[in-house]
């Protein structure tokens, strides 16, 4: 054979073997994975305050009636209504006249006793050596000391009666028993008022501090009440309004002021509420927000954090400290701004996942990055812009 012809017969068994060895060469690796990118929380215990939100009507802390207490024309209003008044403020001026002449009447008839009593006590001075001497006869000395005792207590009374009098043309001004705010006048000027008047004059409410009546299930008195024993009176209470947003009072709970609803059962709570601003107004359907019991070394956990079985288990993603991710069953209570109280489950000091659950698998490495609230993170944001 040709050499020519050998040469290219090795040269096509080389490109074949080299062929081979090609097909024959494993595929490289696919790239791993990187870490699931997730924030997370780091536990912290710090005393809850356990609480109930309850529905509760406002009451003023004071309400006043006015009434007149002598009969009269009603000259003048003096206060204007709606606002606030003192004790001691004048508010409706009754016609003085008859008063005042009463008060004449009385006082002329003082001086009139006052002369008598005079006159019976001159008398009996005289007639006292006489009857020594023998002049006079016993009876007729006895005689005039009695009308001069008769005439001393018809002084006292007539004295009394001006005083009476005096009393009377004073009511004739009618004036604010307690501060507070006034409402409408009920009465004009020109009627006429009595002291068997159904209708009060106006009424006075003291708001400066108002109580709000809260209704609770009777059965968890008790509970509260054990609260109570540990100080629980000396925790504040929170009065939410229509939006569900705090107003600036603080209240506290008057256990002496508890009584239980004959008709409903329920337990009636009465919260002394301080209301400077006098936004509480009585009558208002507020919510109350009452502590029922503090915990200690509480420890919250963010709601988005807390996940559900099928089952209904509540789970949460929990870090250890090589950043392996794992699911544990938790237990949780109550809601605090957000938050679930951790009830079981889950300690002080653990690393829980808030967001990015759903990239992670058990035994999975994550990549944490710390968790900012969205209140922290909108005031970044805005600071950013």
């Amino acid at each position: 054979m040709h050499p020519s012809h050998l040469t290219k017969k090795n040269m096509l068994i080389a490109a074949a073997l080299l062929s081979l060895a090609a097909c024959s060469k494993p595929a490289p690796e696919e790239g791993a994975a990187p870490p699931a990118a997730v924030t997370v929380l780091k536990l912290q215990a710090a005393p809850v305050v356990l609480s109930d939100e309850l529905p509760g009507r406002v009451a003023a802390f004071r309400t006043a009636d006015i009434r007149p207490q002598v009969g009269g024309i009603v000259l003048r209003r003096q206060f204007e209504q709606g606002a606030e008044v003192k004790a001691g403020q004048k508010l409706f001026q009754l016609n003085p006249a008859p008063f005042q002449a009463d008060v004449d009447s009385a006082a002329a008839a003082l001086q009139h006793a006052v002369a008598t009593a005079n006159r019976a006590s001159s008398q009996a001075d005289r007639l006292k050596p006489l009857v020594e001497a023998d002049a006079i006869s016993r009876q007729a000395y006895d005689d005039a000391v009695a009308q001069r005792e008769q005439a001393v207590a018809t002084v006292a009374q007539a004295r009394a009666a001006l005083a009476r009098r005096r009393l009377d043309l004073a009511f004739a001004s009618i004036e604010a028993p307690i501060a507070g705010r006034i409402g409408s006048e009920l009465v004009t000027e020109g009627a006429l008022v009595g002291l068997a008047d159904a209708t009060p004059m106006a009424r006075i409410q003291q708001i400066d501090k108002v109580y709000v009546d809260v209704r609770q299930p009777a059965a968890a008195l008790a509970a509260l009440q054990a609260s109570g024993t540990g100080g629980a009176d000396k925790l504040p209470v929170t009065i939410l309004g229509a939006d569900g947003q705090p107003h600036p009072v603080t209240g506290r709970i008057l256990f002496s002021g508890i009584s239980v609803d004959a008709g409903t059962g329920d337990a009636v709570i009465r919260v002394l509420v301080d209301n400077p601003q006098r936004q509480l107004l009585p009558g208002m359907f507020v919510r109350a927000r009452i502590a029922r019991a503090v915990q200690a070394n509480g420890v919250l956990l963010p709601q988005q954090a807390v996940l559900h079985s099928s089952g209904g288990q509540a789970q949460a993603w929990v870090l250890d400290g090589t950043n392996k991710a794992s699911l544990k069953p938790i237990s949780v209570g109550d809601v605090i701004e957000h938050q679930y109280v951790v009830n079981g489950g889950l300690k002080a000091g653990e690393t829980v996942v808030i967001e990015g659950q759903e990239r992670l698998q058990p035994g999975a490495t994550a990549a944490p990055q710390p968790w900012k609230p969205a209140v922290v993170a909108t005031a970044a944001a805005a600071k950013a812009r």
